[in-house]
């Protein structure tokens, strides 16, 4: 209950900070007018990207669980999406998403070494799209950079190296599972030794448990490479539909002169520089990174008014779409008669 609490005036304090920082000083009812004057078909289809989005990770969990032998609707995984989806959404760092995940599938009889390592997989493939993306751009795009990233270099470098240490580190977890032990329990041990954490032999068993569910991790992603790179693609098609949807507001408002690539492509930016932050869903910092590198993008006054329609559907459009079914996963899995089959070999 303590930790629910902190999550929600955690998020009620960020979300203000985020109002004043961005609406101060700005003449509200201009900015409403200009929203209004969107055209709705665009606006309409930046809605169908974000639902695509959550659409797209359900599609990864419904291949991965059939490949594990186990059968489970398409609506039940987009509702695993969207509970992962809302939890990562209003907790800090994206914390709480893959746990409820687990929680609703345990509900519904999948178990939990299935329901990590389907996890874990999306995980590392999420990630790693990123980490390809922005390598991509610092590496072969530097007229690109040097145009539009100049003002946030230190945070998008921040964001990339954040990105590529947790693909590392989870390839360590994944593919040496004993070295990852070793380090994990040597720094236990040392935080007890210097009296930052007090002995408990549950917490130790704890972490020895997660390693096994990660060398079972490990063994999957070993013998099933073409899957992963199936659901490499996939995660791929998944993020450029939300990135797109800066897009459909940029057409929605009726600008022109920019190029697809380089509109898209600076969502991908913000995503890499914020996805690693401790902010429930990047609050605050995307708001302002969009103020800065999409100025010379939407032009004559459209700034402000982009920035609240991408953003506005982007996450709290798909904020509201995943609470929604959240409150229907918690109505009716673990509820009805719907049966997950796990076929014996």
């Amino acid at each position: 209950m303590k930790k629910k609490i902190f999550n929600i005036v955690f998020l009620l304090l960020v979300f203000g900070l985020t109002i004043y920082s961005v609406f101060e000083g700005e003449d509200l009812g201009e900015i409403m007018d200009t929203i209004l004057t969107a055209k709705l078909g665009y606006v309409l289809l930046g809605m169908l990207g974000v639902v695509v989005f959550i659409a797209g990770e359900s599609v990864i969990i419904h291949y991965l669980l059939g490949t594990l032998s186990i059968k489970s609707s398409r609506r039940t995984c987009f509702l695993y999406s969207s509970v992962g989806f809302f939890f990562s959404a209003v907790t800090p760092s994206a914390s709480g998403g893959q746990p409820m995940q687990v929680f609703y599938m345990k509900k519904n009889k999948i178990p939990i070494p299935v329901a990590t390592i389907v996890l874990m997989v999306v995980t590392i493939t999420y990630k790693a799209v990123l980490v390809m993306i922005g390598v991509f751009v610092a590496v072969f795009q530097r007229g690109f950079v040097h145009t539009y990233l100049e003002e946030i270099l230190p945070v998008f470098y921040l964001g990339l190296v954040l990105n590529i240490i947790f693909c590392i580190g989870l390839g360590v977890l994944i593919f040496h599972p004993k070295l990852a032990k070793t380090i994990v329990l040597t720094a236990l041990k040392g935080l007890e030794r210097v009296h930052l954490l007090k002995h408990k032999e549950a917490r130790t068993e704890k972490i020895t448990n997660s390693m096994v569910q990660y060398s079972e991790t490990a063994g999957y992603l070993k013998t099933h490479r073409l899957v992963i790179l199936r659901v490499l693609v996939l995660s791929f098609i998944q993020r450029f539909s939300l990135f797109f949807v800066t897009w459909f507001v940029y057409k929605a408002l009726g600008l022109k002169g920019a190029h697809v690539y380089d509109v898209v492509m600076l969502q991908a930016m913000v995503s890499v520089s914020v996805d690693m932050l401790p902010l429930p869903g990047g609050m605050g910092i995307s708001e302002n990174l969009f103020l800065i590198i999409f100025k010379y993008i939407f032009v004559s006054g459209m700034l402000l008014p982009g920035m609240i329609l991408s953003r506005g559907i982007s996450y709290y459009v798909q904020l509201l779409l995943s609470a929604c079914m959240t409150l229907c996963a918690q109505l009716t899995i673990g509820q009805k008669k719907e049966k997950v089959l796990i076929r014996r070999e």
